[in-house]
């Protein structure tokens, strides 16, 4: 058995073909898509990247891992302590571990484990190639390593083979010399002039004026990454921007196609797309970023190819990313690791049959400090931390009708509210009563002065509302989080 594990960095499912986007972003995924498995209701359990690939790879929410943030305590693997062995539990229940033990060589093109110094991530590969930017790299510095490791052991039996792009990733970083492929092509028609305006009465990191996170400052090393969005125009620019990282990486995976099909390896290759977490691109009026617990942050495609499965299948039940360890072992005839969380869909691969959840919990810690319930038609979000951008404490979205998340609904629907927080409080109770510890970690990231990248930059970004006539925003501000001036 071979597989190709595509790790697609912050591309959003709402932004490929497959999934019904109207630009052709994604021609060489999307003929992926036709040949296997597409899910429609795939999510991150932790977002952003680190929390995220540490879910993929140890098999287990934040709560359980201790990693849902970017720095602090909350950037570190809970210690096993006193029931340490002589190497530590992921090296036999890690992700690539469970390949290990099918007799299965494990390769890894990334430069990610350096990037969040994470051996969660490198646990469990046999070879490793750090692209060497830190997740900077755009594809045409990836693809040679990966054309190159294809070639010297693609007829080998029995491998895993996982790259990682990062061109969706802000800031857009495609080269210049591809122009914009999509400057015909109209925007979603769902990012109105009405939209725009209502957008530029929103305050926060990564909205219309501060698309620069604190500032609207630019780069002239990104040129496709605007510092705001005033006007239509710059509108475009950001939203072709994205458009185009993701067709330039599809472009890239293209070209890995090629050669497996040149070595007779692609008719019996198990292939897996997926991301760490999507992109807000326009979702709660915010741009280039993945930092809140929401559709557009932990929504992400995820497409497998199994030879001998089922194929041309879309699959509607509710999953987490970190459901997939569990689904391989049993794909492969091996028992899940006890350690792990997730619950298998292979029936889906296998049969076509729904294997979803009743409902999902989505948690996000480094920017905002959120947790989400996905269930029915419904996104309920509660808030512990706004991120400074003055997030209602609840928030509760139809994401049939409104999968852009513009028009909140806690206050008229408070039934569905209180249902979403019964579900929430179950998955709680037994997060907590599944693990020896006695610390939610969210509450460590509020205890240490907030999520990784808010706390510290409060007193420079009220400044700066106060400098473009926004002050009107900062006595609530002020009133939400006066630990930052003390």
């Amino acid at each position: 058995m071979r597989v190709l594990f595509l790790d697609l960095d912050s591309t959003s499912a709402e932004h490929l073909g497959c999934y019904g986007y109207h630009r052709n972003t994604s021609p060489n995924i999307d003929r992926i898509a036709e040949e296997g498995v597409r899910f429609t209701n795939y999510y991150t359990s932790d977002a952003p990247c680190f929390p995220s690939r540490t879910a993929l790879m140890t098999g287990q929410f934040g709560i359980h891992n201790g990693v849902v943030g970017h720095g602090g305590t909350a950037g570190d693997v809970r210690h096993e302590g006193i029931h340490r062995d002589f190497r530590d539990r992921l090296a036999s229940e890690s992700f690539p571990a469970l390949f290990r033990s099918a007799g299965m060589k494990t390769a890894l093109v990334s430069p990610f484990g350096e990037r969040h110094s994470a051996w969660t991530f490198y646990a469990g590969f046999n070879e490793i190639y750090n692209t060497g930017k830190g997740g900077m790299e755009s594809a045409e510095e990836v693809t040679p390593t990966v054309l190159n490791w294809i070639e010297n052991n693609g007829n080998q039996d029995d491998w895993l083979l996982y790259v990682n792009y990062w061109d969706p990733h802000t800031p857009y970083r495609a080269p210049e010399d591809l122009g914009n492929p999509f400057a015909d092509d109209p925007l979603p028609a769902w990012l109105t002039d009405e939209v725009l305006e209502e957008h530029k009465k929103k305050v926060g990191p990564h909205s219309v004026h501060e698309i620069n996170m604190y500032d609207n400052g630019t780069n002239p090393q990104f040129p496709r990454f605007p510092g705001e969005i005033k006007d239509r125009r710059d509108l475009r620019k950001m939203i072709d921007g994205y458009d185009t990282g993701i067709r330039h990486m599809d472009h890239h995976i293209g070209q890995l196609f090629e050669q497996l099909e040149k070595q007779g390896l692609m008719e019996d290759l198990v292939i897996i797309i997926t991301a760490d977490h999507g992109e807000n691109v326009g979702e709660l009026g915010i741009y280039g970023e993945h930092g809140t617990a929401d559709q557009g942050t932990c929504r992400i495609p995820m497409i497998i190819r199994w030879p001998g499965a089922v194929h041309g299948h879309v699959d509607e039940g509710f999953h987490y990313h970190l459901d997939l360890p569990p689904t391989i072992a049993e794909m492969l005839g091996k028992e899940p690791a006890p350690s792990w969380d997730g619950q298998s869909y292979a029936p889906v691969l296998q049969k076509g049959e729904d294997a979803g959840r009743e409902f999902l919990v989505v948690s996000q810690c480094a920017h905002v400090c959120q947790r989400s319930v996905r269930f029915g038609d419904w996104l309920y979000i509660r808030t512990y931390h706004d991120g400074y951008h003055l997030f209602n404490k609840e928030m509760l979205f139809n994401i049939k009708d409104d999968v852009y998340e513009q028009h909140d609904l806690a206050k008229e629907r408070p039934d569905l509210c209180r249902e979403a927080v019964y579900y929430l409080n179950e998955w709680h109770d037994d997060m907590m009563q599944t693990m020896t510890f006695d610390i939610d970690p969210l509450w460590t990231v509020i205890q240490e002065g907030g999520p990784y990248h808010a706390k510290g930059n409060l007193k420079r970004y009220v400044k700066r509302l106060e400098e473009t006539g926004r002050g009107r925003f900062v006595p609530e501000l002020m009133k939400r989080h006066p630990r930052e001036f003390e």
